[in-house]
């Protein structure tokens, strides 16, 4: 009866995006039915992850993601994990056949959390390959469903709207990580002169990966472009507020798009995806 089991670690993955995130909520709610969970599954993967490296100052980080690893390869080889979301987590990568070296990419850069304050341009895209570009990849395999074809013609698209999202993250949580975590995560930029010029470079980078990954969007099966549409919509949308601002006021305080606005961009989403305006 391990159905009910599983049906169970589904739910508390399902439940972990929603607390965490209501912009990829939106989102996958708007992929195909079948997608939903196991996108879900690799998101709150991932959220255990950061959460260790982010927010459990009071515990053995590095002892929590080593047990964390382990668990999770433990997981995928018996193909269960008392764990609900590594549960939920391994049902995925065997059954989409996801690498073990895009999982191992990502928990590299989680290690890379528990150390690294600064980063060099190296180190940067060692971070942004493992943390953000091969999650994207994790979830296109979900979208391709076994499409070795389609997934290697979509590929770049998928690393570079992760890397977007990601970039974006690091501009809007620049005020936390440098003051709270003591992190810089873009190389060569001093933050405490962090100027409009230095933001301008790094939004014309993130401005061209955006332009990159949208070409892939419009590629994806019907069953996932409206939701990978929705989440680009609230990430360009966040990024644009972010530009529309100084480099003091981002480094004061946190931008954020209200719940209200996120559901406005779901209604356009829906209707730009209905007329085939994407």
């Amino acid at each position: 009866m391990k159905e009910i089991f599983d049906r169970l670690s589904a739910e508390c993955s399902k439940i972990t995006t929603k607390r965490y995130s209501t912009s990829f909520s939106l989102g996958i709610y708007f992929l195909g039915k079948k997608l939903r969970n196991p996108i879900y599954s690799i998101y709150g993967f991932v959220r255990l992850a950061d959460e260790i490296v982010d927010s459990f100052h009071d515990f053995d980080k590095p002892f929590l993601l080593a047990k964390f690893r382990q668990d999770c390869y433990e997981a995928i080889e018996h193909k269960i994990s008392l764990n609900p979301i590594l549960n939920s987590f391994q049902q995925v990568v065997n059954d989409y056949a996801i690498d073990k070296e895009l999982i191992e990419l990502f928990l590299k850069s989680m290690a890379m959390d528990l150390d690294k304050k600064q980063y060099t341009p190296e180190l940067y895209d060692q971070y942004i390959l493992g943390s953000a570009e091969v999650v994207g990849l994790m979830c296109l395999n979900v979208f391709t469903e076994g499409d070795k074809v389609q997934y290697e013609r979509l590929k770049d698209s998928a690393m570079k709207l992760g890397s977007a999202f990601q970039k974006v993250n690091f501009l809007r949580d620049i005020n936390a990580d440098y003051f709270n975590l003591s992190r810089t995560y873009f190389p060569n930029i001093d933050l405490t002169i962090f100027s409009n010029h230095e933001k301008q470079i790094i939004e014309k980078e993130i401005e061209e990966e955006f332009k990159q990954a949208l070409a892939g969007i419009k590629q994806l099966p019907a069953s996932s472009k409206n939701g990978v549409y929705l989440a680009y919509i609230y990430y360009k949308e966040l990024f644009n507020k972010i530009k529309g601002a100084t480099a003091e006021k981002v480094m004061s305080k946190r931008i954020r798009i209200s719940n209200s606005h996120k559901f406005g961009l779901m209604c356009d989403s829906i209707i730009r995806y209905k007329m085939n305006a994407i």
